[in-house]
């Protein structure tokens, strides 16, 4: 039921006045249920025609055609304005793809249907059958013949020039949103479109597209705090997923050998502009691979998506001059402390050194931390050069206590063959060289489930399972988590989450 103890966007109207206009309305509708006229009956209506087409591909015809010469159309949407003059009347009509001038003149449609079509207010949906002109101030215009009444508005819009303006609203009422702030929908068709490239990308390659499940009886792929729910039937507890991780490289031992999901992931933490509690990803899986491929392909994926969808790899994000131009920086996790924030730790051996080193610059450890020196390596990056990333830049050799699931470097055991995309100090990528040394793998989920128990919950949960498939056999593997909300943000230039989610998560109203 739609909310009746706000007036959203409506200027200086009272509540007196929103309730009287509501009664109004209502009142409308009994009158045309009593006559035998109610649109809610209406099933259908054979909308043909669509208004961003019907202007662009309009053409004159001489002053003295006749009204068959002209395109005929039969239309639908929902009516933005209306102007009485007498006899005939002018309106905006808006389907999905724009507005479009409706002339209704009472001697084409009927003095009856015409004094009903007087009646109609604003926000309702109309079918409307006519030809299609040019006004003498020049607009593009549906000279109507034919008007019906499909289905009846009956809470006021927000009034034309004061709009819905208010953030909250906006995002509890995104129906409302879409229906007054038309440029809105914008961010929407581009996410629409950036996943329609990213599938098409990825199937060009040889990826198959599966689903993993949502419930799950042990959170893992990630370092995040679950949703927990329960089943009633088994009985048991059970988490909303925090990854795809886990199941998509079960696929990878069973021989799919390149797999992706997009899918929703769900995390039970903070809300800002850059996390909302459930968001969207596409992880992926190439067997025979590394973090180079996933690389090349996050580059691929972004930067074409951009000149396919933008025209253009120049785009501006939270105040920033970004270029998306493929050939993108990529810079390992001790470089780029050495050179953002002034601490070479490839000259630092001890813990304690690199400890004092993170220190020295006001860098502090996570007191459930160990005080090692891939952890102050990470501390490091992470207070004092991400904030500086503006260009997309990958990170690459993560410190092996902050990758658990990632393999390590043969140069450098403290580090993994991980990486992280960077663009105006967000992450939108993370990727791996996958760990698939069984042995291996079960100790570092023995060290998170040490974490766990010091009171991190945001540590990886033990999966026997997952390790009994590893024992099978996993071939190397390059895989891939990518957010497509924070994609979709850089490509619209959005500052919030909540602009590129339909339905973002909201505190509930009293």
């Amino acid at each position: 039921m739609a909310q009746t103890n706000q007036t959203p966007g409506n200027g200086e109207m009272t509540r007196q006045e929103y309730n009287e206009l509501v009664a109004i309305r209502r009142q409308k509708l009994a009158d045309l249920q009593q006559a035998g006229k109610d649109p809610f009956h209406i099933t259908r209506w054979p909308q043909a025609d669509f208004a961003a087409e019907v202007k662009e591909s309009f053409q004159d015809l001489p002053e003295d055609a006749a009204p068959q010469d002209h395109r005929q159309v039969c239309m639908a949407g929902r009516m933005m304005s209306k102007r009485v003059m007498g006899k005939a009347s002018f309106a905006d009509l808006r389907d999905t793809t724009g507005d479009i001038q409706m002339y209704v003149k009472r001697d084409d449609v009927g003095a009856d249907v015409y004094q009903e079509f007087k009646k109609f207010d604003i926000g309702d949906i109309v079918g409307v059958r006519g030809y299609v002109f040019r006004t003498k101030m020049g607009e593009i215009s549906v000279h109507v013949t034919e008007v019906a009444l499909l289905s009846k508005s009956l809470l006021p819009l927000p009034e034309k020039f004061h709009g819905l303006k208010d953030q909250e609203t906006r995002y509890r009422q995104r129906y409302v949103d879409l229906i007054v702030n038309p440029e809105v929908r914008r961010a929407f068709e581009v996410r629409s479109r950036f996943i329609r490239y990213m599938r098409r990308y990825l199937d060009e390659r040889g990826y198959m597209e599966v689903e993993t499940p949502v419930l799950n009886t042990i959170a893992g792929g990630a370092a995040a705090r679950p949703f927990i729910t329960h089943h009633n039937t088994l009985d048991i507890d059970m988490y909303m997923r925090i990854a795809t991780e886990l199941p998509l490289k079960r696929l990878i031992i069973g021989g799919i050998d390149r797999v992706y999901e997009i899918g929703r992931i769900f995390r039970n933490e903070g809300m800002d502009p850059k996390h909302n509690p459930e968001f969207t990803t596409v992880e992926l899986y190439q067997a025979y691979a590394d973090f180079h491929t996933m690389m090349d392909i996050a580059e691929g994926v972004i930067s074409g998506a951009a000149r396919e969808i933008l025209g253009t790899y120049q785009v501006e994000w939270q105040g920033e001059q970004v270029d998306l131009t493929p050939g993108w920086r990529r810079l390992t996790m001790v470089d780029a402390v050495r050179e953002y924030a002034g601490v070479d730790f490839a000259a630092i051996t001890g813990d304690a050194e690199a400890v004092a080193a993170a220190r020295a610059i006001g860098v502090e450890l996570a007191d459930a931390a160990e005080k090692t020196w891939g952890n102050a390596l990470y501390a490091c990056f992470d207070q004092k050069v991400e904030e500086q990333l503006v260009q997309p830049t990958f990170i690459t050799m993560y410190p092996v206590e902050v990758s658990p699931l990632t393999k390590r470097s043969p140069e450098d055991p403290r580090l993994t063959e991980r990486f992280e995309l960077f663009i105006c100090r967000s992450e939108l990528a993370n990727a791996y060289s996958e760990l698939n040394d069984p042995i291996d793998q079960r100790q570092r989920f023995e060290k998170q489930v040490e974490q766990r128990q010091r009171g991190d919950e945001e540590t990886e949960m033990m999966d026997e399972d997952f390790l009994t498939a590893m024992e099978y056999g996993m071939p190397p593997t390059g895989g891939m988590g990518m957010g497509i909300d924070r994609c979709v943000m850089l490509l619209t230039g959005s500052t919030s989450i909540r602009d590129v989610i339909l339905f973002p998560t909201m505190k509930p109203l009293d």
